[in-house]
């Protein structure tokens, strides 16, 4: 991070230290540009690949293939973020994807919602939640401690990855197509920042 040089108002006051934590950034409603800016505020972040791509293109000098990637962030412990990135060399996709996803990095509230369990710990959901991108819809529903996270491949991921560790769901639409998958379990999860402590 000592050769990083910020470009954004926003990366000069988390470089000075005026800004300490991603709940100062949403309150001040600043737009987040730089993915170094994550890697200051939230350490210990992991990344999950969720779905590589090769996409061939006819032109007049013949095929060209470029990749498209969507990564999935998380520090499981609230913090989660979706990303896609393309390139024409797979290294570089990843990367776009995983910068991408540090970007639209959110913080959710957790919570015990289940009426079943009531045990006051932040394993799940707070509520029932649900979110929609394209044609793909999904509903998050709280559930009691021990359930673990029953719900498809890419929004498991996804919810395990921001701390989640038991949930239902239900899922609508054309879910084999990932990118929308992943973009509607974010877009579920968004609601959980309407929650007020």
């Amino acid at each position: 991070m000592s050769e990083w040089t910020p470009k954004t108002k926003l990366g000069r006051m988390v470089l000075n230290g005026e800004i300490t934590n991603l709940e100062e950034v949403y309150s001040r409603n600043m737009a987040i540009l730089e993915p170094e800016i994550i890697d200051l505020l939230v350490p210990n972040l992991e990344h999950e690949i969720l779905q590589k791509n090769s996409v061939q293109r006819i032109t007049k000098n013949g095929r060209r293939i470029s990749f498209r990637v969507v990564s999935a962030v998380g520090n499981k412990d609230g913090y989660v973020g979706v990303g896609v990135g393309k390139g024409l060399e797979m290294r570089t996709a990843i990367e776009k994807s995983i910068k991408n996803a540090k970007r639209n990095l959110i913080h959710i509230h957790r919570g015990c919602g289940s009426w079943e369990c009531a045990c006051g710990e932040e394993h799940s959901l707070p509520f029932k939640v649900s979110g929609k991108n394209s044609s793909v819809k999904i509903e998050i529903y709280p559930a009691p401690k021990g359930t673990g996270v029953v719900a498809g491949g890419t929004a498991r991921k996804i919810l395990e990855l921001a701390g989640i560790k038991d949930a239902w769901s239900k899922t609508f639409g054309q879910t084999t197509t990932r990118v929308n998958f992943a973009l509607a379990t974010l877009d579920a999860l968004r609601q959980l920042r309407k929650i007020r402590r």
